[in-house]
C-alpha cells in the first residue's frame, strides 16, 4: 500500500485529508494531541484503513528527524506528503503584534516547513507528491502575523515547485473553499457556520487536484 504523511492531521482539513486518503494509503498522522489523532485513528479503521500515529511537535528538529529516518527505515520512502500543520495567530493590528505569538508562528509556519521540506524531499524521491493549502491572507487588516508567515510557508512551496517541475517531486499548492474549522472560528467567531464548507468535503473535492498528472 502507499504511503502518506500528514503533518497537523489531528483536526480540520487534515484529519478530513486523512480519513478519505485511507482507503489507498497508509497514513503516518503528525499531530500535538494524542487524544485527536486516537479519534482520527478510530475513523480511519472504521473505514477499513491503517495508521502510525505520531504524537510530535513539528518545531521539535529532533522529533522530525527521528520521524523521518523511522518512515525510510520502515516504508523506505513516501509516496505522499501533505502539509495542513500552522499556527494561527490571534487577530491584531499590525503595531500591537505580540511578539511571542509572531516567534511562534515563525517557528511552525516558516522555519519548521523549511527543516520538514529538508527532511521530507528524499523520502518522496523522483516520483512522489508534496501538497501545501494556501490561505492568502497577506496585507489583510489584523492578520499580520498569520498572514506573513503563512505567505512565506507558500513562498517556500513555490520556490521548491519551481525548481523540481523537470525533476521531481510534484509539489502542489491548493487552495481549500472557506471551512467551518476551529482556526476560521477563532478569527471570525460570529460567522455563520452553515455556509461554510465541511473539511470532510473540501477533502473530498481537492483529492483530483492531488493526484492530478
Amino acid at each position: 500500500m502507499k504511503t502518506a504523511l500528514i503533518t497537523g492531521a489531528s483536526r480540520g482539513i487534515g484529519a478530513a485529508l486523512a480519513e478519505v486518503l485511507a482507503p489507498t494509503h497508509h497514513i503516518i498522522a503528525v499531530g500535538r494531541t494524542t487524544g485527536a489523532l486516537e479519534e482520527v485513528d478510530d475513523r480511519i479503521k472504521a473505514l477499513g484503513g491503517d495508521a502510525t500515529l505520531a504524537p510530535m511537535d513539528i518545531t521539535v528538529d529532533a522529533a522530525m528527524q527521528q520521524l523521518c529516518r523511522s518512515i525510510y527505515d520502515r516504508w523506505g520512502g513516501l509516496d505522499l506528503w501533505i502539509h495542513p500543520a500552522i499556527h494561527a495567530a490571534p487577530l491584531s493590528p499590525a503595531s500591537h503584534v505580540n511578539a511571542k505569538d509572531f516567534s511562534k508562528s515563525t517557528d511552525v509556519n516558516i522555519t519548521a516547513t523549511s527543516r520538514l521540506i529538508t527532511y521530507v524531499a528524499p523520502l518522496l524521491g523522483e516520483d512522489g507528491t508534496a501538497v501545501f493549502l494556501d490561505d492568502p491572507h497577506s496585507g489583510e487588516r489584523y492578520f499580520a502575523s498569520y498572514g506573513a508567515t503563512k505567505g512565506a510557508q507558500i513562498a517556500l512551496a513555490r520556490s521548491w515547485a519551481a525548481e523540481t517541475v523537470n525533476t521531481g517531486p510534484k509539489v502542489r499548492i491548493l487552495q481549500p473553499k472557506p471551512m467551518s474549522t476551529a482556526t476560521r472560528a477563532r478569527f471570525y467567531p460570529g460567522e455563520d457556520h452553515g455556509k461554510l464548507a465541511h473539511p470532510r468535503n473540501e477533502a473530498t473535492r481537492l483529492l483530483p487536484e492531488i493526484f492530478a498528472p
